[in-house]
C-alpha cells in the first residue's frame, strides 16, 4: 500500500503575495506532492502550508520550499505577532497512511541534513526526532525567539543538529522534526466567550494550571468569540486524536455547556482530517446508538451529520478527509468492466484473464448473495426475532464479497509476472540465475493470489451457513447459488494454486502451501452441502 506523509512547513511571512504563491508553487511542481492547504496570516506574518506525498517526495518538496524562502525571506526585517526564529520556522513530518513514526524520524533527519548541506541552514531536531530532553518541545528551542539565535547558536549546548553553527540574519534558524497528527477543532456554541473559556479550561490538558489539570490529555485549547459566525467556540489543537479523538472531545463539551445551561450547534475541523478520526466518531455512535452502518461513505456521514460539522460552513469529505484529498483512481482494469466487458475479455484468444480471474469474481458473487440475503431479511418485520443474528452475518458476507473483487485483477497481474519472467535473458551463468530466481518469485506469487482468494472465501462460509438456517426462505435459490458459487470460485482458486506449484523448486513451501490449499478446498466442499443440507430440510 502506499506510503502517504504530511509535511507541514510555517514560513514567515504571511503579507507578501507574490513570496507566498512562489512557496506554494514550489511545493505544487515537486513531482509526487499534493498541496492541500495554504493559510497566510497577516497579522502573524506568517503562513501555514500542508502537503502530502511519499517520503521521498515531501523531502523534496520541503528543500523546494525552503530555497525559495532562503531567496525571497529577509528575517532582519521581520515582525509579526505569533514566535518565530527562522523564515522555514518549523517543518514537521507526520505519519498518514502505512508509515511509522519512526520512518518520520529518519525523514526529518534526512531533510535536516540536506537543508544544512544544500541550502546552508542551521537546523534543529524536535519532537521524536530529537533525544535530548532540554531541547525537544519547540518553545524549548525557540526561547528568546529569532532575536535569541545570534547568542544562542554560538553555545555547545545550542549546536544545530545540520547545517552551520552560526548566525545567518536573512535566515534564522529552523527546526523539523516528526510528530503525529495534530488536529484542529471548534466546538460551536451559543454562549459568551467567557462559558466557552471555562469550558476549555476544564477539558485542555494543562487546565487551569499545575494545581488543577484538565480532563483531557494531548489537548491544547482555549474559548473565544468568533464574529464572522456570532458564535463562541471551543478551539482545540488535539495533538493525538488516538489518545483524545475528536468525538470524545465534542461529546464532553456537550455535557459541560449543559451544567452551564448553553447550547452546542455542531463544530467544525480546520483543515483537514485523517479517515481514521472520522470513522471513530462513527464507530462509537453506531455502538452507542445501536445502529447497523456498515458501508465506509455510510459511516462518514453518520460522523459528519453527528458533530455537526456542516453547522458553519460545508463539510465536503473529499476536500476535508486526507484519504480522499489524494485517493487515486484504482486500476482495477478487469474488476471495471461492464459484466459483458469481462466475459468477453475473458472469452478472447488470450491466456490471461483466465480462471484465477474468474474464480475470484466467482468467489465473489457467491459471498455477495450470502450477503443479500442477510441484508434482506434484516430489518424486515415477520423476521424480528433474527434481527440481532442478521447484523452478526451481514458484515463477514459483505466485506468478503468486497475483498474478493480485487483479486479478479490481482490474479492476472500475477501470471504477467511470471510472464514476463520468461522473456530474460539466460545467455550466461549469472542471466540464467536471475532468471530462475524470478521464475520462482513469479510462480509464487501466482500461488500466492489464489490462495488468498481461498482463504477470504472461507471467512465466508460460517455466516453464508446461518444464513442457510436463518435467513429469508424466500430467498432460498439465492443462497443455493451462493454455495455453490462459494464453493466453485474457491475450487477454481484450488486448481490454480496446483498447476503453479508443479514448477516450484522449494520442497518446504510447496508441502506446506499444498496442505493448506487442500484443507480449505476440502472445507468449502463441506460447508457447501451443510448450506445445501439446511435449506433441504427447512423446506
Amino acid at each position: 500500500m502506499r506510503k502517504i506523509v504530511e509535511c507541514v512547513p510555517n514560513f514567515s511571512e504571511g503579507r507578501n503575495a507574490e513570496t507566498i504563491e512562489a512557496i506554494s508553487e514550489a511545493i505544487r511542481k515537486t513531482p509526487g506532492c499534493s498541496l492541500l492547504d495554504v493559510d497566510p496570516g497577516k497579522s502573524t506574518n506568517r503562513t501555514v502550508y500542508t502537503f502530502v506525498g511519499s517520503p521521498e517526495a515531501v523531502v523534496e518538496g520541503a528543500l523546494n520550499s525552503a530555497r525559495v524562502a532562503r531567496e525571497r525571506i529577509d528575517m532582519t526585517t521581520h515582525t509579526g505577532e505569533h514566535h518565530r526564529m527562522g523564515a522555514m520556522d518549523v517543518c514537521p513530518f507526520i505519519p498518514v497512511a502505512n508509515v511509522t513514526m519512526e520512518e518520520c524520524v529518519e525523514i526529518s533527519k534526512e531533510f535536516g541534513r540536506r537543508a544544512g548541506e544544500e541550502i546552508g541552514i542551521p537546523i534543529y531536531l524536535y519532537e521524536e526526532s530529537s533525544t535530548r530532553e532540554y531541547r525537544k518541545k519547540l518553545p524549548q528551542i525557540r526561547e528568546g525567539q529569532y532575536e535569541a539565535v545570534k547568542d544562542r547558536i554560538v553555545m555547545p549546548e545550542w549546536k544545530p543538529d545540520y547545517g552551520p553553527a552560526r548566525f545567518i540574519p536573512e535566515w534564522g534558524a529552523t527546526v523539523t522534526g516528526a510528530r503525529f497528527f495534530l488536529i484542529a477543532y471548534n466546538v460551536n456554541l451559543l454562549s459568551t466567550p467567557n462559558q466557552a473559556h471555562r469550558i476549555a479550561l476544564n477539558l485542555r490538558e494543562a487546565g487551569r494550571g499545575p494545581d488543577k489539570p484538565g480532563k483531557f490529555k494531548e489537548v491544547k485549547g482555549m474559548g473565544w468569540y468568533v464574529e464572522d459566525y456570532n458564535l463562541s467556540q471551543v478551539t482545540v489543537n488535539l495533538n493525538n486524536y488516538l489518545v483524545t479523538p475528536p468525538h470524545v472531545l465534542f461529546e464532553e463539551v456537550k455535557k459541560e455547556a449543559a451544567l452551564l445551561n448553553v447550547a452546542v450547534t455542531g463544530s467544525e475541523i480546520v483543515g483537514v482530517i485523517p479517515l481514521e478520526a472520522v470513522l471513530q466518531a462513527a464507530d462509537y455512535y453506531i455502538e452507542k446508538e445501536n445502529l447497523f452502518v456498515l458501508d465506509e461513505d455510510q459511516k462518514v456521514r453518520l460522523a459528519v451529520e453527528r458533530l455537526g460539522l456542516n453547522s458553519v460552513a460545508p463539510f465536503d469529505p473529499r476536500e476535508k478527509i486526507i484519504e480522499y484529498i489524494i485517493e487515486e483512481e484504482k486500476n482495477e482494469p478487469l474488476a471495471g468492466l461492464s459484466v459483458r466487458g469481462f466475459i468477453e475479455e475473458v472469452a478472447r484468444r488470450s491466456s490471461a484473464p483466465g480462471g484465477g480471474s474468474a474464480s475470484a469474481a466467482i468467489a465473489a458473487m457467491g459471498a455477495g448473495l450470502g450477503s443479500m440475503v442477510a441484508k434482506l431479511t434484516l430489518g424486515v418485520r415477520k423476521f424480528e426475532d433474527v434481527d440481532a443474528k442478521m447484523r452478526e452475518l451481514v458484515p463477514p458476507l459483505h466485506h468478503a464479497a468486497n475483498s474478493l473483487i480485487p483479486m479478479i485483477d490481482a490474479d492476472t497481474d500475477a501470471f504477467n509476472d511470471y510472464v514476463s519472467a520468461l522473456g530474460l535473458p539466460k545467455n550466461t551463468d549469472e542471466e540464467k540465475a536471475f532468471r530462475n530466481e524470478q521464475l520462482q518469485l513469479g510462480l509464487k506469487k501466482a500461488i500466492e493470489i489464489p490462495l488468498t482468494t481461498m482463504k477470504t472465501g472461507d471467512q465466508a462460509w460460517e455466516a453464508m451457513a446461518q444464513v442457510a438456517k436463518y435467513g429469508n426462505f424466500a430467498s432460498r435459490s439465492d443462497v443455493e447459488v451462493g454455495a455453490r458459487a462459494l464453493e466453485m470460485g474457491i475450487w477454481g482458486a484450488y486448481k490454480n494454486v496446483v498447476i503453479n506449484m508443479k514448477d516450484v523448486t522449494d520442497e518446504t513451501y510447496k508441502k506446506e502451501t499444498m496442505a493448506l490449499a487442500e484443507s480449505i478446498k476440502d472445507r468449502a466442499a463441506d460447508m457447501c452441502e451443510k448450506v445445501l443440507k439446511t435449506l433441504e430440510d427447512r423446506a
